[in-house]
């Protein structure tokens, strides 16, 4: 199961993360993400626990702890939604010929 933790320091690293979310079971991946700019921490990551029973109570357990002088937001990871694609590269506006 895949978990959204929002509200992170800047200074968050994925051993941390690891760490903590290790108390309630076998965590299968830690992705923090990064400004594709700065290259710092964008102030959420993604944990992903082999269980469904294990994430819930990670869920339960961190959501609103303190972490590097932060309270996390911990709850379920969601699909990410479809946002549309393409375009014409002119802002989306079309030109009429008459």
């Amino acid at each position: 199961m895949k978990i959204y933790i929002g509200n992170l320091s800047f200074d968050a690293t994925e051993e941390k993360l690891r760490q903590a979310f290790e108390t309630y079971g076998e965590v299968t991946e830690v992705n923090v993400i990064m400004d594709r700019d700065t290259g710092r921490p964008r102030g959420f990551a993604f944990v992903e626990m082999s269980g469904q029973s294990e994430a819930n109570a990670a869920i339960a357990g961190l959501d609103g702890q303190e972490l590097d002088g932060r309270t996390l937001k911990v709850n379920e990871a969601r699909q990410r939604e479809n946002r549309g694609g393409g375009g014409g590269g002119r802002g989306g506006y079309r030109s009429r010929s008459w």
